[in-house]
């Protein structure tokens, strides 16, 4: 089966964008965005920052469905560029700014405190519609800000058609509730000042390790004033905001935040918003309640307040947490739910109102959310935007050792931490940060050697808990121990797979698990209280949780190795299963799992924890956890497959091996450098692997020693942790030269920097390489350099090359003809390398006549080149009459061409005739969607009347022909013998021409296929 070359249509590549936050380095990112400016503040210090450093705070460039921060999709962006002073003289503008029709006047005291996005929504509600821009616009022209204004009108076109109308009537000024009966809010508001400072007071966590402190994470901290931000396309703020993450990633820390900063009048001070802060169990303890009861709650004083803040609905903001530590679910029945807030409901309906805004639309939502409870909750919600916490940056992580350890071996601390991708990744959480610092430090101050402490990340939490656990060093484990641990592990992995995070005396009966055993666990800090209640209980921590859960699955009785729990099929699939649209709740569970197969950490756990482990499950995985031969096809959300990630922590090659053996076709995305470490250590086990699909979305640098005297100072983490990163990539690409059975590499949107490209170059340039074939879709063009022309004279496997969605410069087309100036090359592989000189796909490359003369003159001297795909490149009718000419010679080895959208007329096809008729190899010629219409297609329809024309199959799909030809085409079908494919799709031939052609068909000895 031939494709035409019709190139089908593709999403537009999206390059990502480098923004380091306040000059900390983002690796994750590509291609640097900057503004060229006569000022100069964009060197200093910027509006959202104390750093005097370059601050960008703006996100790399997704296309998720889910905002990765809040300012995905924000307006006005731009505003951040500005230093401290020049936002302070932007508000100073504002103010003076004259009212214009339908706007408002804005006060000092609205902008006094304002950081930039509180500002940009400032603007948004007094200046609606497009008047915020033209303000804007003004008071960046008056600033001298001539790119801004620049911006500001490119974002204003973009945004205008879908941009909400202004509103004919100026808007009322909010009501600010201070003002009468502000005694009993200003007592609220001191009150919630002394109830979220205690987030910030603790120096303990879990129990009395004194050791813990809290360090804020401050890309966080500056999420606080965009959370509201408006979003395009319609300008609006959203009402409902979601804060999404892992659990102990900073949700509930940052609530709290907004909760003080509101309190203390700096959070959107100009709404004069009233805050209230809810977790849920306090809407479920209560049988049935109305909205202003559980308001009156707060505080005693509120319930004088009720009419006046329930009489301005769009004054509230209401914060909702602890989604988690209920049991009853949202109920999704609309007629159950209610707008009246005094009305008394039960907790379900209560909640299911609030949130599908049922009750109070106008209201401000923010809620707290695990990725666990995303799914059951996003159906109930309006509009909502969500926003992922990430926790600690690389910097912050790197500070936090530092802060810990004081200058005492934090530098081995640091570094073993981050040869350990994976270890390093869990340290975004800040308690788990806390935990590894704890455990590293223990081991180096008894001398250990870190490596062969903690063969994996899985290893370090087998010492901290079962440090937890209560034994009795000295004697035999007793029956209870072993009891206590089995139901504690049974408790955990219930929960797991029933996604149930809270146990009540049920739960734990059913794990048999007695007082004494709950009242041991809470008293080491295994188990906390859920707060309100007595009777029910959640592990201190989430990995807890998933690591007794995983444990569960290696211990087995003290009498008999054979008596474990098993898993099943089913259960493997779970805890290795990509994660998909939404997170794989299960993947740290299967991560320790993994890990505690390894033999090293196994008999540490088993000594640890006094008790006897099996690795029974291991054949289970074996059978079961194999990859299928075809990997589905990469998607934003499927990076690498989390069974390697597994394979990784387990980190026993031979095992690694046996799963990976039988792997023939695999699909990576690589984004991060977790996803780097674990690739390259798993990609050299996949001995039968074919073909491979690559996408490299992780900037891989080699930084240089700043500082090579080693009596100086210490290279920065940004730059270990590039040197680690650049030694995986090495790592990843040298198994191009070792995988023998690799025939097909394809790599799509992927940017490399000069080192790391000639490193991927190198590695297919090595003769042990055997590479067949070779696709580039949506590359930078930086790619195709000199490094591309060494790789296709070096190798000589590579037969078939395509270069697509790329734009080919003149530069690269030069290279890719100087592979024929090379003779060697004809005298020792001609006969290997089919098409390699002259990629057999251009397409869609940003081709021109210019671009092409050397590949043109290339065919020339060409003896190999059987395919050619130009496709979706403006060649116009000049480039085809240099192509053509290149053509006409019967020595020219080509069979099929493919020009389709490539911008010709008719004009062009009395060479495309020429070449007909001189060159007898030409087999299969693809024309369609040019504008050819009925004068060019009766000159090619002429040229294949004659006997000795040989094309086979003819392609002319929407190339504006009308009946007019068809008397043309109805002939050449009747004396043409040699075509067997014809395709005039979606040209109008109308009802006269289609009789003609069914005539000509019938009459025709040997019927070709046609496509009208």
């Amino acid at each position: 089966m031939i494709k035409g070359g019709k190139g089908a249509q593709r999403d537009p590549v999206i390059w990502p964008v480098t923004l380091p936050i306040c000059g900390t380095e983002n690796k994750s990112s590509q291609v640097d965005l900057s503004l060229n400016t006569n000022s100069s503040s964009y060197s200093s210090s910027c509006s959202s920052c104390s750093s005097s450093s370059p601050c960008y705070l703006l996100p790399s460039l997704i296309s998720s469905a889910a905002s990765s921060s809040p300012f995905e999709n924000g307006v006005m962006l731009y505003m951040v560029y500005l230093s401290k002073e020049e936002l302070q003289r932007f508000k100073q503008l504002l103010v003076d700014e004259n009212p214009r029709p339908g706007s408002v006047q804005i006060t000092w005291n609205q902008v006094k405190t304002a950081r930039w996005g509180e500002v940009v929504h400032l603007l948004m509600e007094c200046f609606p519609g497009r008047l915020a821009w033209d303000v804007t616009h003004d008071i960046f022209a008056k600033m001298n800000l001539t790119d801004l204004c620049l911006r500001v009108q490119m974002e204003l076109n973009d945004i205008l058609p879908s941009l909400e109308p202004a509103n004919s009537n100026p808007r009322e000024m909010p009501v600010n509730l201070e003002e009468g009966e502000s005694d009993e809010m200003r007592e609220y508001k001191l009150h919630m000042v002394d109830e979220c400072s205690v987030t910030w007071s603790k120096t303990t966590w879990p129990g009395n390790h004194v050791d813990f402190f809290y360090q804020e994470i401050e890309r966080h901290e500056r999420f606080l004033p965009c959370l509201f931000l408006p979003r395009k396309p319609q300008g609006r703020q959203p009402k409902t905001v979601v804060l999404q993450g892992v659990a102990g990633i900073g949700k509930t820390t940052l609530a709290k935040k907004v909760m003080l900063e509101w309190a203390q009048n700096k959070f959107y001070p100009h709404k004069f918003w009233c805050a209230f802060y809810f977790h849920c169990r306090e809407v479920a303890q209560v049988d049935e309640q109305s909205f202003s009861e559980l308001i009156a709650q707060k505080w005693p004083g509120l319930r004088a307040l009720m009419s006046k803040i329930m009489s301005k609905p769009d004054q509230l903001l209401l914060l909702f947490d602890g989604f988690e530590e209920v049991t009853w679910t949202l109920t999704d029945r609309p007629t159950d739910l209610s707008e009246d807030w005094s009305q008394k409901l039960s907790g379900s309906i209560l909640l299911t109102s609030l949130l599908s805004k049922r009750m109070l639309p106008e209201a401000t939502i923010l809620i707290c959310l695990r990725f666990t409870s995303r799914r059951k909750l996003k159906p109930f919600l309006q509009h909502p935007s969500f926003v992922t916490l990430t926790g600690f940056g690389m910097a912050e992580r790197a500070k936090y050792f530092r802060t810990y350890f004081r200058n005492e071996r934090e530098d081995e601390a640091l570094s073993f931490v981050m040869g350990n991708s994976i270890l390093f990744s869990m340290c975004q959480v800040p308690v788990v940060c806390w935990l590894v610092c704890s455990c590293l430090r223990r081991q180096m101050e008894e001398g250990a050697d870190l490596t062969q402490a903690y063969p994996n990340a899985t290893a370090l939490f087998v010492q901290y808990l079962s440090s937890l656990f209560p034994t009795q060093t000295g004697r035999a484990p007793s029956n209870t121990h072993q009891e206590q641990l089995r139901g504690l592990c049974r408790l955990a992995a219930d929960g797991m797979w029933g996604m149930k995070w809270v146990f009540d005396a049920k739960d734990l009966e059913r794990a048999k698990l007695d007082e004494t055993a709950v009242a041991t666990f809470l008293h080491v800090n295994i188990f906390q209280r859920v707060e309100g209640d007595k009777d029910r209980y959640a592990f201190a921590f989430m990995s807890f949780q998933e690591f007794f859960a995983a444990l569960l699955y290696v211990l087995c009785s003290p009498q008999s190795l054979r008596n474990f729990q098993v898993l099943d099929r089913v259960q493997v699939t779970r805890l290795t299963a990509y994660p998909g649209r939404k997170k794989n709740y299960l993947a740290q569970m299967g991560l320790f799992l993994f890990g505690l197969l390894n033999e090293t950490c196994a008999l540490a756990a088993e000594k640890s924890f006094r008790c006897k482990l099996t690795l029974g499950n291991r054949k289970k995985l074996l059978k079961f956890a194999a990859l299928s031969q075809e990997c589905g096809p990469p998607t934003p959300h499927h990076g690498v497959p989390q069974l390697l990630y597994c394979l990784h922590e387990i980190q026993e090659e031979a095992f690694v091996s046996q799963i990976l053996n039988d792997c023939q076709k695999a699909a990576l995305i690589i984004s991060k450098i977790k996803d780097l470490q674990v690739s390259a250590f798993c990609l050299k086990h996949c001995k039968h692997l074919r073909c491979l699909e690559l996408t490299v979305a992780l900037t891989v640098t080699q930084v240089p020693t700043l500082h090579p005297d080693p009596l100086s100072l210490p290279a920065p983490p940004a730059k270990e942790s590039s040197d680690h990163c650049f030694l995986w990539w090495q790592d990843f690409c040298s198994t191009f030269r070792t995988l023998e059975n690799l025939e097909v590499l394809t790599v799509t949107n992927t940017f490399m920097e000069t080192n790391s490209a000639k490193v991927f170059y190198a590695a297919l340039r090595h003769p042990r390489c055997q590479l067949q074939k070779l696709i580039f879709r949506n590359m930078n063009p930086s790619m195709l350099n000199e490094d591309l022309l060494q790789l296709l004279i070096e190798n000589r496997y590579l037969r078939h090359m395509e270069i697509q969605g790329t734009e080919v410069k003149c530069k690269t087309m030069e290279f890719l003809g100087t592979a024929f100036e090379y003779p060697q090359l004809w005298d020792t592989h001609v006969n290997e390398i089919a098409s390699v000189f002259l990629p057999h796909s251009l397409e869609k490359c940003d081709l021109t006549v210019l671009s092409c003369k050397s590949l043109i003159s290339s065919l020339k001297t060409n003896e190999t080149l059987t395919h050619l795909t130009l496709a979706e490149n403006a060649l116009k009718d000049e480039g085809a009459k240099q192509l053509c000419s290149a053509l006409q010679h019967s020595s020219c080895p080509l069979q099929r061409l493919v020009l389709s959208k490539c911008s010709l007329t008719s004009k062009c096809c009395q060479d495309i005739v020429s070449v007909l008729d001189k060159n007898k190899n030409l087999r299969s010629l693809d024309l369609s969607f040019n504008s050819l219409q009925d004068e060019g297609v009766t000159l090619l329809f002429k040229a294949l009347k004659k006997p000795e024309c040989v094309l086979q199959i003819l392609e002319l799909e929407r190339c504006q022909f009308t009946s007019v030809c068809c008397q043309a085409m109805a002939s050449m079908l009747l004396h043409n013998q040699s075509l067997r494919y014809l395709d005039v799709s979606g040209n109008d031939i109308e009802h006269r021409g289609s009789l003609l052609l069914q005539e000509a068909f019938q009459q025709r000895r040997c019927k070709p296929r046609a496509v009208l």
